[in-house]
């Protein structure tokens, strides 16, 4: 709904609207008292006929010719017609001033000269607001926008037009003749500072010459102010007397001389002080017919809204027609032909013996109550018994209309009803106030108009006034309207103002009437009119006589309203007439006063048209007063005055009397139904058929009150069974309810609260009331505690259940009960969202399904929709990104972490569980986890595992992203697994059962097999050697040590536990299988027996013919087919194998056990060429060899290092030289190499700074992975730091010995032999030495 623009017409709210029935249409007077609680509280009220009454127009047409009153819209209202009156004063002054008046614009709009003027004078004056500087403040009143100097303008204005007249109205204008011209030039100069906008047009010079032309010699005209005849052409003579006056001498001065007509200010004071002429209509000068009338009206209003006539908008002619009555810009002019007289032209209605001819089946209406001939004289009408024959009260008037004509604010005369009837035409708006808002109507309309009142105190009776609505809405009054339209009558009440106007052609009829309420208003009214001096339609006081005097015949019930009335008249007038008395008064004189006119019988004071008495004198013939006005009809002494009477005191009091007994009986039967109706008092049924019976009796007449009682007594006696059966019926239902609930006889709510007010409404009491309304009682906090449940937007579902349950015990259909239950559906729908809400890890998709199919279900709400909306919109983004997780997932090529990450931010703030999008959120993590692991591995200084690559890549396969560092990790990978195929084929045997880490690393299994089951023979051999380490008892255990080792060094220390295992099983086997061969007690035993073989590591025999291709090599040792695991390839092949592991820079166990299996070699080598120094390695090897020297008889040590050599081939292993050969060898190679040594070592070294020998013995002692395990390398010499670093150094001969340094942090020299690099690779890349790559290993 668009809101109304700033003084735009808002519409008041629609009176009442009646629909009567044929039965309740019978009798008008009856209904309208019907109505009458309802529609008086409005003032006005529609009645729309049944739609088959519809009577014939019986109006001559052709007869009819009035002469419409001129109506100038502007005019009409009164706040605009208090302008209009005074720019027509400022107009007249300026006019009698010889100027024009030219109504200013400021801002595009006319300028409010009356508001201007208004709030300069409550602001204090001119003076006032120059010397405060309010002119910005009065321009914000007026509506201006604030910032463009609108105050300077309105002063301008002000000063200009404005001030001067005020002037004029506070006397300061008008000069004494003869002034002295001193005072004259202090006046002057007061008034100069005054208006400083003058000193722009004269200057300080030209005013003393003013003051001192008052001294130059009087000429034929002089000036009446200054006395001088000087400056003729300055010199004003009036147009009205002749005066003369010098325009510098006027108050204010004129700059120039008028060129129109000019009057002094003494004729100015004259002209304007003249009282106006009272507002009123003029008549047209036009006489119409109703047909030109109607062409007239229909061109008019399709003329001025520019379509035809009946496609106008009502509301659109409402708010136009109150917005030219509003302004002063636009003078609209229509006719409106008000107040015809129907008994001149005839009514709209057919009346008996009237030139319109009724058809036979039209004669109903000529005696209908509701044809407005006959309503003012109906039985029940109180105007019946005034016999003058009254226009417009008792004889209808007519109304022609045309779009915009009006009727102003008024009540009807006397205070009566009114009641009009729209034969046909366009509608006609009413508006309406009540009765008891009349006064303040009245005063709200003299407050914003006291300028009109002041000039015509009686304003409001004169109908000429008009007032916006909504204007006196916003002063508190309240104000109904409606629009009737043809065929329907529009009801007035007492004293209820009201006002309108038609929205285009049309043709209505009106007339008064009273009935027995309004004799007290009637009264009322007639003491008001004494205030306002004005005159009365007709005598109420003679009305009153007129219908006592008819007591024996009269209505009982208007019999009791008229002793009322008559008993205040008689009252009054006594107390009157005892006054008059005490003044002195004594003539006195019976007058028939009721066959005077009116004319002739009013009080001169307050117009009162007199009745029962008046007062005369003879100094004033054909005047007299009333008696409340005794003192003022003339200076006579009482004595001199008459007392004129129409009735005794004598003759009141048994015309009061008779209507009391007549009145009497009805009285107290009145007063007896009424305590019973109004439940002052609770009867029996029993005494209100008494009255019933009583009212019939004496033919009491058949008003209200009897049909009332009868229809109470009536209910009551239906209450009382329906009440009896309703609580029978009850415990029937309730019966029926608990065991079949197969019928559903319950009362409606509304039914139970008709009935219940029945009850209340009732004279007597009944016995099941009480019951009756507890149950009720109970529906209506049911019903209350529903509408505020209801009410709620979300509700709880207990709330709900509990007030269902409830219901339970309430035996009255309710209609909220599917309501409730629909909303306990919608609640629990709504906390089931509310809920899955609350847990979005557990909002999956399936739940919103299922919500959203059970919301489709539920009943239309607002919060319904919008969590559906909600839960739709989740969804809707929720399976857009479960596809899109999902396709980002399976896009291939796989997105980047940065990609997903992206992504994933969008889904954070979808509170719900997404299955694809946590697998893309895991997805992710598992990417960043793998990167970091991955990163971690790059940063690290230690050298990765081969597992833990194996497994990086594993995990990174499964993991839908692309990961950068994947695929140089499966090329790594790719790269170890190549060494691993190398180095299987160079030491693993063909057809081999062994894997490549059984047979590099040392035997954690020995004793298993064979071994193993021939070892358990014997219960008490070396126990502790099975049970040590028993962590390290498979090789799953070895190989998962060496994966889970942090470095070299553990894992060497690993590998140097199962070599000790190793070495401690060998041991026992080799005792056991010894100890087999030889006999009891016998030591000097052979070890073999017959053709047998025995094995060099465990000492077991076979015989030849048992083994397959295993006969022993020259200067070999045999090993058995169990000891023999691999091939024994030269050190030569395997050295480059480790030096290509070292370049991969990946750990594996099968790295590590090559290198530690290198290690011992050497270490072997080293041991052998200690034995061999000191003389064991001789003796033992000529044992070994001899055929005499059994094995057995070897030491321990020369056992290990047998155990120990079985690996590598190497040039020394089955010939070994004795101690002096040996020492002599290295000895002589050492001479003769050590100056060479040296001249090659310094030349190589110049690709690195040459360490001291303290660095370089410190870097040695922390390099050597041999280190930590073994001290079994001593310095051959002080020159160490010049010898190859490699523990297994081969000791390569010859004058071209290449070496390279390591480019790591130990900086050592190797032969490139020793460490499996050539020389195009020393050249081009860099080496790093075994124990630079596993930085953790020296600090371990």
């Amino acid at each position: 709904m668009t809101q109304p623009r700033p003084n735009e017409f808002i519409a008041p709210p629609e009176c009442p609207v009646f629909e009567p029935s044929w039965e309740e249409f019978a009798d008008p007077f009856a209904y309208i008292n019907k109505i009458r609680p309802i529609a008086e509280k409005t003032g006005i009220c529609k009645v729309r006929p049944p739609k088959e009454w519809q009577p014939p127009f019986a109006c001559d047409v052709d007869r009819l010719h009035f002469t419409p009153r001129i109506q100038r819209l502007n005019e009409l209202e009164a706040q605009t017609r208090v302008k209009l009156n005074f720019l027509d004063q400022i107009a007249k002054f300026w006019e009698l001033q010889g100027c024009t008046l030219k109504i200013p614009h400021v801002e595009r709009k006319i300028l409010d000269l009356y508001q201007l003027n208004k709030l300069v004078n409550d602001e204090g004056g001119f003076e006032a607001v120059c010397r405060e500087r309010r002119w910005s403040k009065i321009a914000l009143k007026m509506g201006f926008a604030p910032g463009k100097a609108i105050g300077s303008h309105l002063r301008s204005h002000y000063e200009r037009i404005l001030y001067p007249y005020n002037l004029f109205q506070t006397g300061a204008n008008l000069l004494v003749r003869g002034m002295s011209p001193s005072l004259h030039a202090a006046l002057l100069m007061s008034l100069l500072h005054c208006l400083p906008h003058f000193l722009l047009y004269f200057s300080v010079r030209t005013v003393l010459s003013w003051c001192g032309a008052a001294l130059s010699q009087v000429d034929q005209y002089m000036c009446l102010v200054c006395g001088s005849g000087s400056e003729e052409d300055r010199l004003l003579l009036c147009d009205g007397c002749d005066d003369s006056y010098h325009t510098f001498c006027l108050i204010p001065p004129l700059h120039d001389v008028p060129k129109g007509d000019w009057r002094c200010p003494k004729c100015l004071a004259q002209e304007c002080g003249k009282p106006q002429v009272a507002f009123g209509f003029e008549q047209a000068s036009r006489e119409y017919s109703l047909r030109g009338f109607g062409d007239m009206a229909d061109s008019f209003k399709s003329d001025y809204f520019n379509m035809p006539v009946h496609m106008v908008p009502t509301e659109l002619v409402e708010k136009e027609f109150w917005r030219l009555v509003s302004t002063i810009e636009e003078d609209v002019t229509v006719e409106y032909g008000a107040d015809i007289a129907s008994k001149e032209f005839g009514s709209g209605f057919p009346i008996r013996g009237g030139r319109f001819q009724v058809s036979p089946e039209d004669e109903d209406y000529l005696s209908c109550g509701w044809n407005l001939n006959n309503m003012p004289v109906m039985d029940s009408s109180v105007l019946t018994h005034v016999t003058a024959d009254i226009c417009g009260m008792k004889l209808p008037w007519l109304y022609v209309g045309m779009c915009f004509s009006s009727f102003c604010w008024h009540i009807e005369d006397h205070w009566s009803y009114s009641i009009n009837y729209l034969h046909w035409g366009e509608p006609k708006t009413w508006y309406g106030a009540p009765g008891s808002a009349a006064e303040k109507l009245e005063c709200v309309m003299r407050k914003l108009a006291p300028e009109l009142f002041e000039s015509q105190p009686d304003l409001l009776h004169q109908l000429v006034t008009i007032m916006n609505p909504n204007t006196l809405m916003n002063h508190g009054v309240p104000i109904y309207r409606t629009n009737q339209c043809a065929g329907e009558f529009v009801i007035t009440f007492p004293r209820a103002y009201h006002s309108g106007f038609n929205q285009g052609f049309n043709f209505a009829e009106a007339v008064n009437f009273c009935t027995m309420d309004w004799m007290p208003m009637g009264r009322m009214c007639v003491d008001h009119y004494r205030q306002l001096n004005r005159y009365c339609v007709f005598s109420h006081d003679e009305m009153v006589c007129k219908m006592a005097s008819t007591a024996d015949t009269m209505d009982v019930a208007l019999a009791s309203a008229v002793q009322q009335d008559l008993n205040a008249m008689v009252q009054e007038e006594d107390e009157l007439r005892a006054k008059v008395n005490k003044m002195g008064v004594q003539q006195s004189q019976q007058v028939e006063y009721d066959l005077l006119p009116d004319e002739e019988r009013q009080c001169s004071k307050c117009r009162t048209t007199c009745y029962l008495s008046a007062l005369t004198c003879p100094c004033s013939p054909g005047q007299l007063v009333c008696l409340h006005h005794a003192q003022d009809l003339c200076c006579c002494p009482p004595s001199n005055l008459t007392l004129n009477y129409r009735f005794t005191m004598a003759e009141l009091y048994p015309m009061k009397e008779a209507v009391t007994l007549r009145a009497e009986s009805y009285t107290d039967w009145v007063s007896r139904v009424t305590n019973i109706l109004e439940d002052r008092n609770k009867k029996s049924l029993e005494e209100l058929r008494s009255l019933v019976e009583k009212a019939e009796v004496k033919r009491f007449p058949q008003g209200d009150l009897l049909l009332r009682l009868r229809a109470v007594t009536l209910d009551a006696e239906k209450c009382a069974v329906v009440a009896q059966q309703l609580l029978n019926g009850k415990r029937q239902t309730r019966y029926r309810r608990t065991l079949t609930r197969t019928c559903n006889n319950l009362l409606t709510v509304e039914e139970l609260r008709t009935f219940v007010r029945q009850l209340q409404n009732l004279p007597c009491s009944i016995r099941q009331a009480p019951l009756l309304q507890d149950l009720l009682t109970r529906v209506d906090d049911f019903q209350q505690r529903s509408e505020r449940l209801l009410l709620d937007e979300a509700p709880s579902p207990a709330d709900l259940q509990c007030l269902l349950d409830a219901s339970l015990g309430l035996d009255v259909e309710l209609p909220q009960l599917s309501v409730l239950r629909e909303r306990l559906e919608q609640a629990r729908w709504l906390e089931g969202v509310q809920g899955a809400s609350d847990r979005p890890h557990s909002l999956c998709l399936d739940t919103m399904r299922r919500l959203i199919d059970q919301g489709v279900g539920l009943a239309p709400h607002a919060s319904v929709e919008r969590a559906m909306a909600r839960l739709q919109e989740l969804l809707t983004v929720s399976e857009h990104w479960e596809e899109r997780a999902l396709s980002l997932m399976e896009a291939r090529p796989h997105h980047c972490v940065e990609t997903l990450e992206a992504a994933l931010q969008e889904v954070e703030s979808i509170p719900a569980y997404l299955p694809n999008c946590l697998l893309l959120k895991d997805t992710v993590d598992q990417a960043k986890d793998w990167l970091q692991e991955a990163d971690a591995l790059q940063l690290t200084s230690r050298i990765p595992v081969l597992d833990t690559l194996t497994d990086l890549v594993s995990r990174a396969k499964i993991i839908p992203v692309w990961l950068d560092p994947l695929a140089r990790l499966e090329a790594l990978i790719s790269d170890v697994q190549a060494w691993k195929e190398s180095a299987a084929k160079t030491f693993l045997m063909k057809n081999s059962p062994y894997s490549l880490l059984e047979v590099l690393c040392p035997l954690c299994d020995a004793g298993t097999g064979s071994h193993k089951s021939k070892f358990k023979r014997t219960k008490d051999v070396a126990q502790c050697g099975w049970r040590n380490g028993a962590r390290l008892d498979c090789l799953g255990d070895v190989e998962r040590a060496l994966s889970e080792s942090k470095d070299s060094s553990s894992a060497m220390a690993t590998l140097a536990e199962v070599r000790h295992k190793e070495l401690e099983s060998l041991m026992t086997i080799r005792a056991y299988n010894e100890s087999r061969l030889l006999p009891t007690g016998d030591a000097g035993a052979f070890r073999v027996s017959g053709a047998m073989l025995q094995c060099e590591l465990c000492r077991d025999c076979f015989h030849r013919g048992c083994l397959t291709h295993q006969d022993p090599l020259p200067n070999q040792a045999w090993l058995c087919p169990q000891c023999r695991r691999s091939e024994k390839p030269p050190l030569d092949r395997v050295l480059p194998l480790l030096a290509s592991l070292q370049r991969i820079r990946v750990r594996l166990p099968e790295g590590d056990a090559l290198r530690f299996l290198i290690e011992r070699t050497v270490r072997w080598q080293h041991r052998v060429q200690q034995a061999s120094s000191e003389g064991v390695l001789g003796e033992t090897s000529h044992q070994r060899w001899g055929a005499s020297s059994p094995s057995w008889s070897l030491g321990p040590q020369t056992n290990v290092f047998c155990v120990s050599k079985m690996t590598f081939k190497r040039k020394h292993d089955f010939s070994p030289p004795v101690k002096d050969s040996v020492n002599s060898k290295r000895t002589k190679r050492h001479v003769e190499e050590s100056s060479e040594r040296k001249e090659k070592a310094k030349k190589p070294r110049k690709k690195k700074p040459k360490m001291n020998k303290e660095r370089s013995q410190e870097v040695k002692g922390m390099s050597s992975p041999t280190s930590t395990h073994t001290d079994l390398f001593p310095s051959d010499s002080d020159e160490d730091f010049t010898l190859c670093a490699a523990p297994w150094c081969r000791e390569p001969e010859g004058k071209q010995v290449n070496w390279v340094q390591c480019d790591g942090n130990c900086q050592q020299w190797f032969h490139q032999i020793c460490v499996g690099v050539s020389a195009a690779q020393a050249e081009k890349e860099d080496y790093i030495c075994i124990s630079c790559t596993q930085p953790d290993h020296n600090r371990e």
